[in-house]
């Protein structure tokens, strides 16, 4: 299979943040956000693989600062490693208030996916090629990732 470039994963999605979506505080519910998590990672997983993808694991979601009722959210995923048949994508998000203010970073999350076959059956994905520094460390921390989910998992 031919290596693949990160930038043919990069996905780029924006919400906007409804009353519907907050909890009695005006806060974005971790589980929408959660959500939207998945839906970018996988069309990310999807545009590299070129398979359907499914969800294997959420390895960290971490909440660094709270998205507020009418704030635009931005959700950037790549794929910053693939493996065998499984990938890890890796989702920025970030939150603006419309009113002005710079985009602050608010979450960002690493999950596993697995390109599957019409049965259900994982196939094969391309390698990923880093192109610069940032790619190259966030390649290499896929790896270690990787290795610590998989010592887990022995454990279990």
């Amino acid at each position: 299979m031919e290596p693949r470039p990160v930038r043919n994963s990069q996905v780029y999605m924006t919400e906007l943040v409804l009353p519907n979506d907050t909890n009695q505080l005006g806060n974005l519910l971790g589980g929408r956000l959660m959500h939207w998590i998945d839906i970018a990672a996988a069309i990310s997983a999807a545009k590299h693989s070129g398979s359907v993808c499914v969800t294997a694991s959420v390895d960290e979601l971490n909440f660094h600062d709270p998205i507020r009722l009418g704030e635009i959210v931005i959700l950037q995923a790549s794929v910053n490693r693939a493996f065998t048949t499984s990938m890890e994508v890796g989702v920025l998000v970030t939150a603006q208030n419309v009113r002005g203010g710079a985009p602050r970073r608010a979450n960002n999350a690493y999950l596993t996916f697995v390109a599957i076959d019409e049965q259900g059956k994982p196939v094969p994905v391309p390698p990923v090629v880093p192109d610069g520094e940032e790619e190259a460390r966030r390649f290499g921390e896929a790896l270690q990732r990787r290795q610590h989910r998989l010592a887990h998992r022995k454990k279990e």
